[in-house]
């Protein structure tokens, strides 16, 4: 069926966005602005089939993933936190420095295929017409993602750490004075975004697409921190997004296909250009309302000797 193929492409094209803004949402959250989500992605993508390809095991390369994504966090950390250095400028830098480690990594495996990550198949439920397919039919990285962006929602709105983290978000000055530790608070929530952006990138080469190709993340990266603003911050709005978002993307791809008269590169377009416009949408109703991020957002703290 039509619209069966189109939800499953739909939910694969989404399951990369979602993994990466989930992560970079707890960090906003903790107050840190990491712009070097792009940086993460294609380095855990590197890792994540770098790893892949010389074990043979799609679990290790998804560890391989998330480790690289974790290891370039860590470097935003050290400048950020540890020395206070302004968080957009490393955050666009730790950018540039992944398309180049990624480069060097995945320079000896360019053109290799593997075996894609396998899809759930449970007898006779997975055959049921339309949603068997579409509910238990998918890869693991697309159940991983559900689960945790539940798992954020709980923990951000149900658990003590989940307050404290929100709270080093919104007043770092505030909660350093009621003794919690702003700085490893946020060093963990950085070194969290940066696992979650590593593993959406591994499920680029892992999954989406079974081969390594230089620069394949191609903008997701951009989009997951752009997910983070039109979702207000909020996990629940940030799945919506991610879907919606995942859907111009297969939209234009569904548009070439049915041979419509519109230039191919406006319709590749197409998914930045939303973005733009909600974004500029989001900015306008915000000046009128007030923003909901984080106070504390991209602001580096040193606390008193």
């Amino acid at each position: 069926m039509l619209l069966e193929a189109v939800l499953l492409t739909v939910i694969t094209a989404s399951t990369p966005l979602l993994l990466a803004a989930s992560g970079e949402l707890v960090a906003e959250r903790a107050g840190v602005l990491n712009l070097g989500v792009e940086g993460m992605m294609i380095v855990g993508a590197a890792c994540g089939f770098a790893g892949a390809f010389l074990s043979g095991s799609i679990l290790l390369g998804a560890l391989c993933g998330i480790l690289g994504g974790a290891a370039l966090a860590a470097v935003f950390a050290l400048l950020t936190l540890g020395l206070a250095a302004n968080q957009v400028a490393s955050g666009l830098a730790l950018t540039i420095l992944g398309v180049g480690v990624s480069g060097l990594i995945g320079a000896g495996f360019v053109g290799q295929k593997i075996a894609g990550a396998p899809h759930l198949y449970i007898p006779f439920v997975t055959d049921i017409p339309f949603m068997g397919r579409v509910i238990f039919g998918q890869d693991g990285f697309v159940y991983v993602s559900i689960t945790l962006i539940a798992g954020i929602w709980w923990f951000l709105y149900r658990t003590r750490a989940g307050l404290v983290l929100r709270a080093v978000g919104d007043n770092h000055a505030s909660a350093h004075a009621l003794g919690y530790p702003v700085l490893r608070i946020r060093a963990l929530a950085v070194l969290f975004g940066g696992a979650c952006a590593g593993l959406g990138g591994a499920y680029l080469p892992l999954a989406y697409t079974p081969f390594w190709v230089s620069g394949m993340t191609a903008g997701r990266g951009w989009i997951a921190l752009a997910l983070v603003v039109f979702a207000s911050w909020l996990p629940g709005r940030l799945a919506l997004g991610a879907y919606l978002f995942g859907a111009v993307t297969i939209l234009q791809l569904h548009a070439q296909g049915a041979g419509l008269g519109v230039p191919s590169q406006l319709m590749t377009a197409l998914p930045y250009l939303a973005t733009i416009v909600v974004l500029v949408a989001i900015s306008w109703a915000r000046g009128r309302a007030g923003s909901p991020a984080p106070a504390s957002l991209g602001l580096a703290f040193v606390p008193d000797r």
